[in-house]
């Protein structure tokens, strides 16, 4: 795999109709600088809105992967991520004067062709690869489906599927060298699709950019031809179609034995892009489809984020550490006497933050919370419960130092057992509900695995200099 970050020489276009939409679009790669990443830029539209290919812009993945913020979108993005990634390009940007790609022949291979035409250029940053180095798991009980990333000095995907149609039947393939494999392997693999699917979706008005030159239709159930030609007349084809023997329509020919699997794990690497990093691991799934693909990529890019911010304020890795009391204080404007957080043992973003707090005699405010029976403020408990949750909701934002966690209400306090000199706290804080202006947090405080104190929090995250900050002082 590449070490250094790679974009491409000159722009290059292409056009042509969407498949869903059935509008006309041309689209045009152009080169990025370092650290630029991958993001698509609608140019029909006023300010040009750029829209990044993360997970966090996804907005549906019904019939395919569409991205957008605000009224920016543009649909089926996957086949195109997937010739970007497939290529080890990082750095791109992808204007579109449509709302979606041309489908071309409905497989990668078409930007494929116009990137290799542009070239690439080796760029002077290297690669911010995101290494796998604990297993994580998707499973969707209902729709049978399994993703799981092991650990891998490299980047391997293996996929699996059962269609349970004769003209299919089980399938499987793997790529195992994105330099070897992509382009000969899998980018020329074509979108296919069962009739009876194709059937509902031109009821839906969708398609609308879909003939058997892009796409591959599988049979899966007894027709007419009469039928047949009233599908022919919806979808606007000129020529007639029908049932061929190899079960596909119009005796469509497969390009490779098996192409809907390959295609499977060419829409895998495609949606699998919007992690926002590159990656090192073994991908194994069974079944997948774009919607199990994409919240498998939330689960690995709040893996990377987490990974980011370690690696942003750790300056050395300790055992057992996720954030020592140097890091917690270039993310929390708290200083002694009021840092209450020593240090921060787990760390799952945006979800939930472990820290601990060694009290000891020395603690200001033992000289007067009681002389003679000392006892750690309640008040206090709850406020290093509160600052473990602000390192839980400002690892969420570029610039931590630039905000403020002001903490609006305090419900269901409550206070199990006293907490004295030699005790180690160890609290958790939870994310209960994030909304664009609030949030809640549920804490926890324990001490010899026993709960000590608990409480919720609703809390507004404001930047410092933010005068509204003050009415929640």
């Amino acid at each position: 795999m590449l070490q250094m970050q790679r974009s491409i020489k000159k722009p290059i276009s292409i056009s042509g109709a969407g498949l869903h939409t059935g509008t006309s679009c041309t689209m045009t790669f152009k080169p990025a600088p370092e650290n630029y990443g991958i993001k698509f830029v609608r140019t029909d539209m006023g300010a040009s809105p750029e829209i990044p290919a993360t997970t966090d812009y996804v907005i549906d993945t019904s019939r395919g992967t569409t991205l957008g913020i605000g009224d920016a979108k543009v649909h089926t993005v996957e086949h195109v991520l997937s010739a970007v990634v497939g290529l080890q390009i990082d750095n791109i940007r992808i204007e579109l004067d449509g709302i979606e790609p041309p489908v071309g022949d409905g497989s990668a291979m078409p930007y494929v062709e116009k990137l290799l035409e542009s070239g690439f250029v080796e760029q002077a940053e290297p690669k911010d690869y995101l290494i796998i180095d604990e297993t994580v798991m998707y499973h969707d009980e209902d729709a049978q489906i399994d993703i799981v990333a092991l650990p891998m000095d490299d980047y391997r995907i293996s996929v699996m599927v059962d269609y349970k149609n004769p003209a299919l039947g089980s399938q499987h393939s793997g790529l195992f060298s994105l330099e070897k494999e992509f382009v000969s392997e899998f980018a020329p693999t074509r979108t296919f699709c069962f009739l009876s699917e194709v059937e509902a979706l031109a009821d839906q008005g969708l398609i609308k950019g879909g003939n058997l030159d892009n796409a591959v239709v599988i049979v899966d159930h007894e027709v007419k031809q009469d039928r047949l030609d009233a599908l022919t007349k919806k979808l606007g084809l000129t020529d007639s179609i029908s049932v061929g023997k190899n079960g596909f329509l119009n005796e469509k020919s497969l390009r490779f034995k098996n192409e809907p699997v390959r295609h499977k794990l060419l829409d895998m690497i495609g949606d699998l892009a919007l992690i926002g990093a590159p990656i090192k691991a073994q991908i194994l799934a069974a079944r997948p489809g774009h919607k199990a693909n994409i919240e498998f990529a939330k689960k690995i890019r709040k893996l990377y984020q987490q990974k980011k911010l370690v690696k942003k304020y750790q300056n050395v890795k300790k055992e057992g550490v996720v954030l020592d009391t140097n890091a917690i204080m270039k993310i929390l404007p708290h200083r002694y006497p009021f840092l209450l957080v020593d240090k921060i043992v787990d760390l799952q973003f945006d979800k939930k933050v472990t820290g601990i707090k060694s009290v000891t005699m020395n603690e200001l405010f033992f000289q007067g919370h009681f002389p003679g029976q000392p006892v750690m403020p309640g008040v206090l408990i709850i406020e290093a419960m509160a600052q473990c949750g602000g390192i839980l909701l400002l690892n969420s934002f570029p610039d931590p130092s630039e905000k403020l966690v002001m903490f609006m209400k305090i419900d269901n306090a409550k206070f199990r057992k006293p907490v004295v000199p030699g005790d180690q706290l160890v609290m958790e804080a939870e994310l209960v509900e994030k909304k664009s202006k609030y949030v809640s947090i549920r804490g926890k405080a324990f001490v010899d695995t026993k709960i000590v104190a608990e409480a919720e929090f609703m809390a507004a995250i404001v930047d410092k200099e933010n005068k509204e900050a003050q009415q929640y002082d």
